[in-house]
């Protein structure tokens, strides 16, 4: 919770998501665990704001921000999700993909680029609800049946928080279904061809929206001992990436944030002209601020393993007990002394899409220990961004003058002065990380019928904000990177889709 005129964050409270791994390389998480978890965390901050003296009848807006391109169906007239959520890095639709690419002249992945901006690839929504369509029996007779709702966890969220199967509001946004490989980002519509190329049924898809304006009312949500949220309206509506790039004020062309979560996503505003890129990048929608309010696009490189190397370091080789214990063996040497850490689990994302990649750990000697392995993979998520950066640098022309940062991972000291380093420019971070939290937030405030946060660059409050400085010497930087392409290189080509089983988890 924020207060509208200051963006001062009052009160909030977060609770971890399971996320189950049923065979190798699918990612899921349980659409009901996502919404209870809402409810939980809407609570736990009425409450703390109650404790503060604060009383919830001030809230006046909500606003939803969520992971993209994870897909969910569920059925319309009892209000269940009809299989998990695929969570968008899972990779189980890579067949799925070449069968797609076959019907593609040249087998050109980037064939539908100008209409989506994206490359035919695992991450999209359409690919994955292409999968449950083909695989899952419930989701197949639904469909028949009428029943079936398609959304990503934006459109379920709302849907359910407005009343669900009693009149539940089936919507999107702009920069949700820009996410879905379905929607033409020029015409601002599902695209009726992208639909037949996937076969998918239009009438499972939910109405596209701006991203601020009243989407449905908050219904019979009870809080606490406090009262209820009941008539709240929904009024912001932001995929995370599009909802940090708000938060942190990068409303002119070419600035730039780049967010450190599961993945890592850096966003550059290119204003109202969509920027198609010669070099990996992805065009998106940033955001449209209002039912007639211009659409403004953005270029994004997209890495799949950010924070989720840490929760892998943590919860896979157990040589951490907890997250921040990494920051601390990384700060004990200070080098990876030669070792290179690529943590493409999930192939490689911008600039490579390439699906065929896997993780390496490279350089290894008989010094290297467990300190090192997590210095190179602090290492790995600066290298990473620093490939995106250049291929902006190349696709705006404008290099970036300093880096604004946020997300969890942001709270790692050695993780931002290595990303100064690696990138020899100066990185920024508010001194307020939950900058997703926020833009959804303001696009609540700011929508027509709420009006209670204001837009104008005159009246935002200035952000206090963190500086790290490069420390090491450019010819340094630059030898470290040179020698992570070559583990790039190495990562590549690993896995073949055409490969026995051999005695892979079923």
């Amino acid at each position: 919770v924020f207060n509208a005129k200051t963006a001062e964050l009052l009160s909030h409270h977060q609770v971890e998501i399971q996320q189950k791994f049923p065979k190798e390389g699918w990612v899921e998480q349980d659409p009901k665990e996502i919404l209870k978890s809402v409810h939980e965390c809407v609570e736990r901050t009425c409450e703390k704001l109650q404790q503060l003296n604060i009383d919830i009848t001030n809230i006046k807006a909500i606003g939803v921000s969520n992971q993209r391109e994870t897909t969910v169906v569920w059925d319309k007239t009892t209000g269940e999700p009809l299989y998990n959520a695929i969570v968008w890095l899972d990779l189980r639709t890579q067949s799925t993909v070449e069968r797609l690419l076959k019907r593609i002249p040249g087998k050109n992945k980037a064939f539908f680029k100008f209409r989506t901006g994206l490359p035919l690839s695992t991450y999209f929504s359409a690919v994955k609800l292409r999968w449950l369509l083909d695989n899952v029996e419930e989701i197949r007779q639904a469909v028949d049946d009428g029943r079936a709702m398609f959304g990503t966890i934006d459109s379920w969220l709302i849907w359910s928080l407005t009343g669900g199967k009693n009149g539940g509001v089936h919507c999107t946004d702009v920069t949700n279904a820009s996410r879905t490989m379905l929607f033409n980002i020029h015409s601002l519509e599902w695209d009726p061809e992208l639909c037949q190329f996937f076969d998918i049924p239009m009438e499972i898809l939910p109405k596209v929206r701006s991203s601020s304006e009243i989407y449905g009312l908050m219904v019979s949500f009870l809080v606490c001992k406090s009262g209820a949220l009941t008539g709240v309206p929904i009024s912001g509506c932001l995929g995370d990436q599009s909802a940090a790039l708000v938060g942190q004020m990068c409303f002119e062309d070419g600035q730039a944030k780049n967010t450190y979560g599961t993945g890592c996503f850096l966003l550059c505003n290119t204003g109202q002209k969509s920027v198609f890129s010669e070099h990996g990048l992805l065009t998106t929608i940033a955001y449209k601020l209002g039912r007639d309010k211009p659409v403004c696009y953005a270029l994004e490189g997209s890495v799949a393993i950010a924070g989720a190397v840490v929760r892998w370091l943590r919860d896979n080789l157990g040589i951490v007990k907890t997250s921040q214990e990494v920051e601390k063996l990384a700060a004990e040497v200070g080098t990876s002394y030669g070792c290179y850490f690529v943590p493409a689990f999930s192939g490689l994302y911008a600039p490579y899409w390439e699906p065929s990649a896997r993780g390496i750990i490279c350089g290894l000697t008989q010094f290297t220990n467990k300190k090192h392995i997590a210095f190179a993979a602090l290492e790995a998520v600066c290298f990473q961004t620093r490939e995106i950066l250049d291929a902006i640098n190349k696709d705006c022309g404008i290099p970036l003058n300093q880096l604004q940062v946020d997300g969890g991972m942001t709270n790692n000291k050695v993780l931002m002065q290595l990303q100064s380093d690696i990138l020899c420019i100066p990185v920024v971070k508010p001194s307020m990380p939950e900058t997703t939290a926020l833009g959804a937030a303001m696009a609540a405030g700011a929508a027509e019928g709420v009006g209670i946060w204001s837009l104008n660059p005159g009246d935002l409050t200035a952000v206090t904000c963190e500086r790290f400085e490069p420390q090491i010497n450019p010819e340094e930087s630059e030898f470290r990177y040179a020698r992570w392409k070559k583990a790039v290189m190495k990562s590549m080509g690993w896995e073949t889709s055409e490969a026995p089983s051999n005695g892979k988890p079923e």
